[in-house]
């Protein structure tokens, strides 16, 4: 009788403890608020304390008092079921409710304790300001870092909200990636007050059931001249997507293939199934019927550098009401013969974005980039023709502080006169950060190939014109790839940066990205503040407050100066002023960098 009235106590004190524990149980939500334009997304992570079953927690999303919605009308959150810890995409309805919204996290162990966030939904107020037609460019990867993924297109904007005639094409570097081909789509976006905004595309679904599956959710930031920079992140299918790009206005009436023609310069870069890095770039001369001469170009694979010896280029405009073409390319890369084949979207006669169409093979690298009209000097290109102050923005990936490969960006200004260079820079190669000098020699060729040597080290230019624009291509095993821009006249200071400006992560860097407006008030020392939509594997967060001190000086490097950020993650950053509408950031702190780009 004693040892059955021990196992009864026993079993009494058990379940006894298990009560007082999840009487104990509470609930915590972040953020608590949000303000959301309509269908923009916002994560919510819920934590439960004192849980002893770690059943996690289930979603509910509900209108405040006056708040006129019901059901999906107040916006959905999913998943509806989390574990302690991971988070929920909450996704505003398409019209503000005039209220609201609460999105509450509730204990499945103990139904009684929950937290909540408030959210309130807004319509654009700026719509207008997108407005005509766009082509658009964009690069990233799956959030597992599987694989990376590609895509160029084009849409109408109606300036009241609309997007129409919309065309994309996508390219994976696995093929369990989101492979489309000139794949037409519709959508809706909102731009605030602030002129941050929010794109949802729609493309036919194959199920009647289902006949328009949505295919991302894109956050955007708009520029003084009506383009815009972006981030976009993509649920669907059971993958997460993460991507940057721009978006500008394009003119239709280079909807031609006789509008293309004369000289251009090319580069292109990504990764293949191994994620080893890729750079290509070049020159070519267009006749305006199909066909490329005077073609020259090299391609880094990995540390491996190769001229390549065209044997075939061409090009046509298939689609004269989309701007849609195709450049062909075959070519010797050392002794091997290699086609590239590419899908484009014409931007204007001098611009067009790129994007390797080849199938997915387990060898072959995915690529995308842009194709620029080459300003030739008469008698062309010469040592002269680099001269003055160049700033160089450049992403790679290699085994830097640990084992596995890491981004690795520089950015930094490259002074050249008469067939010689200073180069100071800056560089984060996955968390190890370093500031550096060197000199060296150049030489120009007349068709704006240079090739810059410091000791037994080369890197490879394409110029674009005679004023210090171009493709810098490194043949380093970073395989250090990116764009040049002349750096204005006049001492760059604090002053140089004042006003507000769209930024943007120019090229995804390991599952993070963020696009927003920022103003900074030319002060010393300065102060930049702003909104920020950033993505990453664990889902958006919208218009998160953005604040840093920074001061530029003009020496002994002419526009260079550190940043120092506070919200929302803080950190140290070396930045680059190429003009009083411009300059570019590298993170000095972060093992996952990325070349952050502020323009007006």
């Amino acid at each position: 009788m004693r040892k059955l009235n021990f196992w009864l106590i026993v079993c009494v004190s058990l379940v006894f403890a298990s009560t007082v524990q999840a009487q104990n149980i509470s609930v915590s939500i972040a953020p608590t608020t949000a303000n959301l334009l309509v269908t923009a997304q916002q994560a919510f992570t819920a934590t439960v304390t004192n849980d002893p079953a770690n059943s996690g927690v289930t979603w509910s999303v509900l209108p405040a008092s006056g708040t006129l919605c019901t059901g999906a009308g107040c916006g959905t959150a999913s998943p509806t079921s989390t574990a302690s810890g991971s988070s929920t995409t909450y996704e505003a309805p398409p019209a503000p409710s005039g209220g609201t919204i609460i999105v509450i996290a509730t204990s499945v162990t103990d139904p009684t304790k929950s937290a909540s966030a408030t959210v309130t939904v807004t319509a654009g107020v700026n719509n207008a300001s997108l407005s005509g037609d766009y082509a658009f460019s964009f690069s990233g990867t799956s959030a597992s870092g599987s694989f990376t993924f590609a895509g160029v297109g084009r849409f109408t904007a109606d300036g009241a909200g609309n997007v129409t005639n919309g065309e994309v094409d996508i390219n994976a570097s696995q093929s369990a990636g989101p492979n489309v081909t000139q794949e037409a789509f519709t959508g809706t976006y909102a731009i605030g007050a602030d002129n941050r905004g929010v794109m949802t595309w729609d493309i036919p679904g194959t199920l009647s059931s289902s006949p328009k599956q949505r295919f991302a959710k894109i956050t955007f930031a708009m520029m003084a001249n009506g383009n815009a920079v972006l981030s976009a992140f993509d649920a669907f299918g059971g993958k997460t997507e993460l991507a940057s790009g721009t978006m500008e206005k394009a003119d239709t009436s280079a909807y031609n293939a006789a509008r293309i023609t004369g000289d251009y310069a090319f580069g292109v870069s990504g990764l293949d199934h191994s994620n080893n890095r890729v750079a290509f770039a070049g020159r070519l001369t267009a006749n305006g019927a199909g066909s490329f001469s005077n073609a020259t170009a090299d391609i880094n694979s990995s540390g491996t550098i190769n001229s390549a010896m065209f044997t075939m280029a061409t090009y046509s405009l298939s689609d004269s009401l989309t701007g849609r073409g195709a450049i062909r390319l075959t070519a010797l890369l050392g002794a091997m013969p290699r086609t590239f084949n590419f899908v484009f979207y014409v931007v204007n006669a001098g611009k067009l974005f790129v994007m390797d169409s080849d199938p997915y093979t387990i060898s072959a690298p995915l690529l995308s980039g842009s194709v620029l009209h080459q300003q030739v000097p008469a008698g062309g290109f010469s040592n002269a023709s680099l001269n003055g102050g160049m700033v160089i923005y450049l992403t790679g990936r290699s085994v830097c502080a640990g084992t596995a490969p890491a981004p690795h960006v520089l950015a930094g200004l490259l002074n050249a006169a008469t067939g010689t260079f200073t180069l100071n820079y800056d560089q984060n190669c996955g968390g190890s950060s370093s500031f550096g000098s060197e000199t060296g020699t150049y030489a120009a060729a007349s068709n704006g190939r240079l090739c810059l040597t410091v000791g037994t080290a080369d890197t490879v230019i394409y110029l674009v014109d005679n004023s210090n624009e171009a493709f810098v291509l490194g043949t380093d095993g970073s395989v250090l790839f990116g764009f040049g821009e002349p750096q204005a006249a006049g001492p760059l200071t604090n002053s140089s940066v004042k006003g507000t400006y769209a930024g943007f992560t120019s090229s995804i860097s390991m599952f993070d990205s963020f696009s927003g407006e920022f103003t900074a008030d030319g002060a010393s020392p300065g102060n930049i503040t702003g909104a920020e939509d950033v993505i990453n594997p664990n889902g958006p967060n919208s218009g998160a407050a953005f604040n840093a001190t920074y001061s530029v000086s003009a020496s002994p490097t002419n526009g260079r100066g550190t940043m120092t950020l506070t919200s929302p993650n803080g950190g140290g950053a070396a930045l680059y002023v190429i003009s009083t509408s411009k300059f570019v950031v590298i993170p000095l702190t972060d093992p996952n960098p990325a070349i952050q780009i502020f323009a007006q």
